[in-house]
């Protein structure tokens, strides 16, 4: 991997991802969508200068660790190289927490802000680095969840609807509640 970011879109079950890499590790990954022009103009805007390329084998990896994981395979990225770019000191200890969570273990927004010795009043705080995760899956965000079961927000293309179908693709059963609406 070189100093320049490279990126590449790939085909998995549920649509076009695409990820992007530097010599650090992955920095970006859009989960996928339907339609390919939505994730390059995602990579475009997210990362400018970056340069379509073919991956290297590290980064090979995770495209098929990601397409596996949405055709339903268990998969762990947890000894996934990634520069998360600049962040927040809060930030980067949030996604440290997050990536710990394993296949279909989920925790909440609060639980979050409870095991970095922060006030429930930061579980809101965990939400906004939730939302401006550049590597969801790797660092899993869709793994944390809001108060009582309910699915909280979601960034990625199709949002909740997308965090609920990866939730069911590891087997967390979700409360009804949470379900309403979504035609799995």
């Amino acid at each position: 991997m070189s100093g320049q970011s490279h990126y590449q879109l790939f085909e998995t079950a549920a649509g076009v991802a695409a990820i992007a890499w530097n010599s650090r590790g992955i920095s970006c990954l859009r989960l996928p969508a339907p339609d390919p022009k939505d994730s390059n103009r995602a990579m475009a805007r997210q990362l400018p200068g970056a340069v379509r390329a073919d991956p290297p084998p590290e980064v090979g990896a995770v495209i098929e660790g990601t397409a596996r994981y949405f055709g339903g395979d268990r998969v762990d990225f947890s000894d996934v190289a990634v520069d998360l770019g600049p962040q927040e000191p809060f930030f980067t200890r949030v996604y440290a927490i997050v990536r710990q969570l394993g296949w279909g273990e989920t925790t909440t927004y609060g639980a979050v802000a409870r095991m970095l010795d922060v006030g429930p009043e930061y579980a809101r705080s965990v939400g906004q680095a939730m939302a401006r995760n550049p590597v969801p899956l790797v660092v899993p965000c869709h793994r944390v969840m809001a108060a009582g079961g309910k699915i909280g927000g979601f960034s990625a293309p199709g949002g909740a609807m997308s965090k609920a179908r990866m939730l069911a693709l590891e087997g967390v059963a979700l409360p009804d509640s949470a379900q309403q609406g979504f035609d799995f």
